[in-house]
Order: C-alpha cells, then structure tokens, then sequence
C-alpha cells in the first residue's frame, strides 16, 4: 500500500507543472545515444506520447549524423569534415536525404505511433517549413592575408521557418517529427545542424521550451558539478571566461539564440537518462540543465 501511495504521491506533485504548461509547446532535439539505444528510444517515446496527452504540444527535431556515417560506408562514400561540419556534395547530399526523411524519421514516428501518439513525419521542405541558406564557411585567418571562404557543399543554415504547418498538426493531436532539410529560394537542398533547426524552430512557434538531448549531464562547473539553473547573464561571463568551451558551445550558442528570439527557457539534458524529459519537466530541480531569460 505505501508503494501505491507514494505513486499518487508522484502524480500530485507533477499537477502544478501539468497546469502551468497545459496548451504549450515544447520543440525536443532529439539525438545522440538516445536514439540509438533501444530502451532508451522507447522511453523517449512514451515520454512524448504522454505530453501530448497532458495537453502539452510536443515538436521533435532529430539529427542522424551516425546513421548518415553508416550509410555513407556502405555505399563506398568517403565523408570528410572540415571544422566538425561534413563536407556534403551532390551525391552525399542525396544520401543525407534518404537517411534522414527516409529512414531516421520514419523510425522514429513509428517508435511514437507503437506507444499510443499520433506522429507524422516531415522534412523543412513541406509546407516551405525550412528556408535555408548556404553555410559560409572561413579558414583561420592569417597575417598576411583575409580569412578565406571554406565551401562545404549543400550544409546550410536556417533563413526562415514558416511554421504553419507546425500549428496545424498541434491543432488536430499529431506530433510533428522533422527532421533537418531546408531549401533555399531556388529549390536547393541543404543539411542544417539539427540543434540550429531545433532553435530556429522554436523561436518561430515561440514555444514554452526548448530541450535539447545530449550525451553529457548538462552545464557542470569547474569542478565537474551539475549546474541546475543558469541565467542567460552568467551562461555568457562562463563562456568569456572559457568555462563554457568545447562541443558544449554550439548548444549553448543555440539557446541563447532561442531564448532571445522568445523561447521562455531552454534545458540542456542527459538523453541517456531513461525518461529523462520527464523527469527533466515534472521535478522541481530536473535533472539537467535549464537557461533562462
């Protein structure tokens, strides 16, 4: 019996947090070890299906960079990177394509669709949802010389989201997955970092928040301690001072940009966590990071 008690005890304490948030939108950035590991992909997936159903409108943004890696191998394709972005011409272009609204985002609407959820699956090109634009790329630059253009092919970045098609499937109960190709204004097709899509995203829909799954804990001190709750003031002095560095710093980048452009706070989680959005928006401390105004 105090086990059934404790349970009821749990749903009560989430009631303030399913109140504050009934009819808001949440755009997650899905990722990383989450979407590879199979428990830990059907966690994800109940924990959206239940939003959902609590009356909050979850939009999925994925990336798929290892499954692009993988397909790219077997098709004897060679990738090259140049400062972390893959070098993405025609040929890989298509295949990045056929990886990422072909098969990643189908798997994960039907990973939504076996738990109950209504999911469909989209890329930036229906409804004009993404209006990308190439990527400008520049070397280091030298003394004696400007910086010059590094071209990395069809790698964008986002110019405009037209979000219409977003409010419409919210509206009617389905879960928007899209997964990150835009087009530009001449019908070229480009790959954009999932984590600049998943921001650009929810600063269109204004969303309640935007949380992005990783493969870290969140923000950590110095000292390698998580920081729960940061501000946007102290976020950039630890980016000044460098303690903010590293692979961390594009996320970062990325809710700041968010977060001015309207998104009310931004959350840095552990995708590894198993329910980890839950815990993450029903617990008064979270298990991650959040950034706000």
């Amino acid at each position: 019996m105090d086990k059934l008690i404790q349970k009821a005890q749990t749903l009560i304490e989430s009631l303030p947090f399913i109140r504050e948030f009934y009819g808001k939108t949440f755009v997650i950035k899905y990722g990383g070890h989450a979407m590879v590991d199979e428990q830990l992909r059907t966690s994800f997936a109940e924990d959206v299906v239940l939003l959902k159903f609590i009356g909050i409108n979850p939009v999925v943004v994925h990336g798929g960079g290892p499954q692009i890696g993988e397909v790219l191998a077997k098709m004897g394709i060679e990738s090259s990177f140049v400062q972390g972005m893959r070098v993405t011409d025609e040929e890989t272009m298509d295949v990045v394509e056929m990886v990422l609204v072909g098969k990643v985002n189908k798997m994960i609407v039907n990973l939504i669709n076996r738990q109950g959820g209504k999911a469909v699956g989209l890329s930036g090109k229906d409804g004009s949802l993404l209006e990308a634009e190439k990527l400008l790329m520049y070397d280091t630059p030298q003394a004696d010389r400007p910086p010059e253009i590094l071209d990395v092919g069809k790698v964008g970045v986002v110019k405009q989201v037209n979000p219409d098609v977003l409010r419409s499937l919210d509206n009617t109960g389905f879960i928007p997955v899209l997964a990150p190709v835009g087009v530009d204004g001449a019908g070229e097709t480009y790959n954009i970092n999932a984590d600049l899509v998943a921001g650009s995203v929810a600063a269109a829909l204004k969303a309640e928040k935007l949380i992005l799954l990783t493969d870290v804990p969140g923000v950590l001190d110095k000292n390698g301690s998580l920081l729960s709750s940061l501000s946007r003031e102290t976020v950039q002095t630890m980016v000044a001072s460098g303690e903010i560095a590293g692979g961390m710093l594009p996320k970062i980048d990325c809710c700041l940009e968010a977060i001015k452009g309207g998104v009310r706070k931004t959350h840095i989680v552990d995708g590894r966590l198993p329910h980890c959005l839950l815990l993450e928006i029903f617990t008064e401390k979270g298990v991650g990071t959040e950034i706000l105004f």
